[in-house]
């Protein structure tokens, strides 16, 4: 699918971006309707097909809309905005694994409210973006995590090696509504557009429980807190609260007067400092967050010192002293954190478990070569030989393992050499087929 807008709703954004950057100060008066106009709603729903995604609280999946009528359903919808008797569903809430065991909610709105949410981001964002800080980097054309992470380096690299490493408890679900509103309205003077936005902020959470017991609730409305992680609009909103908090750092005089540097990805953050400067910028940040109503999770914040052999992670990487192989000189990079090298070997088992001898041969390489191939493309920066080595060979064993099991075969592992399982069955090399970044880029 080719992901490029419509021409004219390229144009739409064009002429918002343009605005927003030449008139910093300018309120967009006029935005509700460009929201519900045929040619963004048709791209927001093309764009939520793409990325497809379970059904909300309704139930109502894209083949069951694209049964009852495409062009029926977006008229439907178009209709409802634009009368003004829209509202949202509830949003559906799931609970999805973290690394370290513990669970993460996720927010899954109806597909109608996901078209809806995402006609608004498409006329939002170019407007928004222009505001947002250099050092923020999720969820913008042009930043990505690599570019976060090469920032961090180039702080490190320029002698900022002691590291505020900061963590927040629940920042999506903590946001406070009021000033969250007032970052939307100083750009923002349409109140059927601020309107819309408040409706999904306040939208009630519905939870199925063991056994099948259903229950909702409307803290985030009661209690004027919380963008629901899964929301379209949630990464937007998210990154322009924060934005409070980077800009007021630096036009504090935090970042000159410290010579402490943020970089920013979604709720996670870090300060570079110059020696002696940590202390201070951390116990600064504590209380720029206690302003903005956020709760620093003090367990995980801590801050360190890489001139005392210290590490810290940041975006699935460990920055930390490395020893070059060739020269023996010691230098600090990121690589691979251990605890990401353990979740991908235990994707490997899952993924050529004894559950999946249904498959064949090349369909189960097919598979293991995309989880494979696309771990590595995302940690293939600094120090990854070592992490790379050790995924290339439990994949290699697992896939081994499978096969004997697939063909009924015991005893000896001899029939399954690396080279096979690379020249025959077509398992990726991982050190010969991925290519590495550089980290300097």
């Amino acid at each position: 699918m080719n992901l490029e807008p419509p021409e004219k709703v390229w144009k739409l954004q064009s002429v918002l971006c343009e605005k927003a950057k030449k008139s910093p100060d300018y309120r967009f008066y006029a935005l509700y309707d460009k929201i519900h106009r045929e040619d963004v709603l048709a791209w927001a729903y093309e764009r939520c097909l793409h990325n497809d995604g379970a059904a909300g609280v309704d139930g109502q999946d894209f083949k069951q809309i694209e049964e009852y009528g495409r062009d029926r359903w977006l008229s439907e919808l178009a209709k409802d905005l634009q009368e003004g008797t829209y509202r949202p569903e509830a949003v559906r809430r799931v609970w999805i694994p973290k690394a370290d065991g513990k669970k993460r909610p996720l927010g899954i709105p109806t597909i109608r409210d996901r078209v809806a949410q995402t006609a608004a981001m498409i006329v939002l964002e170019p407007i928004f973006d222009e505001d947002l800080q250099p050092e923020q980097h999720a969820y913008r054309v042009n930043h990505s995590a690599h570019k976060a992470l090469r920032e961090v380096q180039a702080w490190l690299d320029k002698g900022c090696i002691e590291v505020v490493d900061a963590d927040l408890s629940g920042y999506f679900d903590s946001i406070p509504h009021h000033e969250l509103m007032k970052c939307v309205a100083r750009r923002i003077s349409d109140s059927r557009v601020l309107e819309l936005i408040k409706m999904w902020l306040e939208a009630p959470v519905e939870e199925t429980h063991d056994g099948g017991r259903v229950s909702r609730t409307t803290r985030n409305k009661d209690e004027g807190r919380g963008t629901p992680q899964g929301g379209v609009l949630s990464p937007l909103l998210a990154n322009l609260y924060m934005r409070r908090f980077v800009l007021g750092w630096k036009s504090g005089g935090h970042e000159h007067r410290l010579q402490a540097h943020i970089v920013n990805y979604a709720d996670d953050f870090v300060i570079c400092c110059q020696r002696g400067r940590g202390e201070l910028a951390m116990t600064q940040m504590r209380r720029m967050m206690e302003k903005l109503r956020l709760t620093v999770n003090e367990q995980k914040t801590r801050l360190c010192r890489l001139q005392k052999d210290e590490s810290f992670d940041f975006l699935g990487f460990t920055f930390g002293w490395q020893t070059s192989w060739r020269k023996g000189r010691r230098y600090i990079a990121p690589q691979p954190a251990r605890k990401r090298v353990l979740t991908i070997c235990e994707k490997i088992s899952e993924e050529t478990g004894s559950r999946m001898v249904w498959r064949d041969e090349e369909e189960m390489v097919g598979q293991l070569n995309a989880v494979m191939r696309g771990w590595c493309n995302y940690f293939n920066l600094g120090n990854v030989m070592w992490a790379w080595s050790i995924v290339q060979q439990h994949g290699c064993r697992r896939l081994r393992r499978w096969l004997r099991r697939k063909h009924g075969q015991r005893g000896s592992v001899l029939g399954y050499p690396d080279m096979k399982l690379y020249e025959t069955y077509g398992l990726v090399n991982l050190v010969k087929q991925v290519r590495r970044e550089s980290l300097w880029a």
